[in-house]
């Protein structure tokens, strides 16, 4: 289809039916660019708690969508593809996580967003990447901790806090792919970069990184800090709006082990949603994410634990 009709079409529709649209700094450029609000997951979940919309369509990934949902019961929540999952969420199943839970009963869960509503449910709080730190400060030293799904957002936080953290063994697809190496030797070239990373990466990129912290906290980072050129280590959907913020820096995505058309990490799951589908989801209000009443009063109470503690 036609991009202009597209996009005359969304706007239209949009209008028509009350919707928003709420888009992740991941998500393709043209979906940013019609989105009504871009942002990271802690962003996006305070915007989907706080619109008055009739119609949220999250341009995103699934747990995203469900957390929209969680919030907001009387709203409906679409997704433009429905497989647009996250490797966080679908290494994380509710049975064998129940299972995990049992092994140390007298510790506080702490469970990191991109996980699915089942396990939010086995939650005591829930955390962005944003206010992981300030989440896990917020709990007595006396308490132990469980932190799941993201295991090497886990060790940066046990590093960050002092605290020891049962982890999960789960990571992401997408900041696991950074190569050292090439990273290394891309430095070299530009001596004068700084290195911004995401802690969903591994170690060894943390301890290469100039400044560590979420898709927001990078943003934040590079449109306040004075050096001229940044290699970002995390994906490289957020250069988008980033270069519109920062016309005179120069921003480098950082490398994949993988040889990619465009040398960086993508999440795959994110690209899955396409202005074309963003299009027929609005047209036929489908797919809508829908939640247990039961299930979204348990999942709700660590997301608003979190809210307030945010």
């Amino acid at each position: 289809m036609d991009k202009n009709f597209l996009i005359q079409e969304i706007t239209r529709l949009k209008q028509e039916k009350k919707a928003v649209i709420l888009a992740h700094y991941y998500q393709d450029e043209n979906i940013q660019e019609i989105a009504d609000f871009i942002g990271d997951s802690l962003e996006l979940a305070k915007k989907a708690q706080n619109t008055n919309a009739d119609i949220i369509v999250f341009a995103g990934v699934h747990f995203m969508a469900e957390t929209a949902k969680i919030l907001n019961p009387n709203k409906k929540v679409l997704l433009p593809d429905w497989e647009a999952g996250c490797s966080l969420a679908d290494g994380c199943d509710p049975k064998d996580f129940s299972e995990f839970k049992t092994q140390y009963p007298d510790h506080v869960v702490v469970t990191y967003i991109n996980c699915s509503a089942e396990i939010k449910a086995m939650s005591d709080l829930v955390c962005t990447s944003a206010n992981a730190k300030k989440i896990i400060e917020s709990i007595p030293d006396e308490h132990k901790i469980i932190f799941a799904p993201d295991e090497n957002l886990g060790n940066y936080l046990q590093k960050e806090t002092k605290r020891e953290l049962v982890l999960w063994k789960g990571s992401c697809v997408v900041h696991e792919a950074f190569s050292l190496d090439k990273l290394i030797e891309l430095y070299n070239k530009n001596p004068t970069a700084k290195i911004a990373a995401h802690p969903e990466s591994e170690s060894h990129i943390l301890k290469a990184a100039h400044f560590i912290g979420s898709t927001s906290g990078i943003i934040n980072f590079i449109k306040t800090d004075p050096a001229a050129v940044y290699i970002v280590a995390t994906e490289a959907g957020i250069l988008h709006e980033l270069s519109k913020a920062v016309p005179n820096k120069t921003l480098i995505p950082a490398p994949s082990t993988e040889d990619n058309s465009c040398a960086c990490s993508e999440c795959a799951f994110m690209k899955m949603n396409t202005l074309e589908k963003l299009y027929l989801c609005l047209k036929n209000e489908s797919p809508e994410m829908l939640v247990t009443e039961e299930l979204r009063i348990e999942a709700l109470k660590p997301i608003e634990k979190m809210l307030q503690l945010s």
